[in-house]
């Protein structure tokens, strides 16, 4: 059952994938790529790492999504008037593809009734806690994220630039 559910997952995160960089709505783009991110979760939560599971939604379709929407916003010189409400059409696939995974995950957690293995299986291996992770991530890649941070805090102030109203 979960060998079928990681492939049907691979198959929605591959086409909300493919969506995202096809759809010439950058807001719907971010739907679909937020879709993808989800499915994604639930596959390295079906390969026994539920910490790179919760990081994938948190990270990714938390934190770096809402900069996206924050530039997309940013540089977005549409006129409001224009605006229409998107057509049940346009959000359909994103329904099709979130229901899909709402569908698997209801079904993996509903047949599991023991914790998440580790790979491996032995008893020498064991699952990496969030305690040693964060000392791990902070005492040997610390200078690393500093660095990241100070890069969004750049491409921040880099749209706020790129999207002010020059007077003429």
């Amino acid at each position: 059952m979960e060998q079928t559910l990681f492939y049907i997952l691979a198959i929605v995160t591959v086409i909300a994938t493919i969506l995202a960089i096809t759809e010439k709505h950058p807001v719907h783009a971010i739907i679909y790529l937020v879709t993808s991110f989800f499915a994604l979760a639930v596959v390295f939560y079906l390969l026994a790492a539920p910490l790179i599971a919760v990081f994938e939604v948190i990270i990714y379709a938390g934190a770096v999504m809402v900069l996206f929407m924050f530039v997309i916003m940013m540089l977005d010189q549409g006129n409001p008037e224009e605006a229409r409400c998107p057509l049940l059409v346009h959000c359909l696939p994103a329904l099709v593809l979130a229901g899909i995974i709402l569908a698997a995950l209801l079904l993996l957690l509903s047949g599991r009734s023991t914790p998440v293995a580790p790979i491996g299986g032995g008893s020498e291996k064991r699952l990496l806690d969030v305690a040693d992770f964060a000392i791990t991530l902070f005492k040997k890649y610390g200078v690393a994220i500093e660095i990241i941070s100070m890069q969004l805090l750049f491409a921040i102030v880099g749209v706020l630039y790129l999207g002010r109203r020059r007077k003429p």
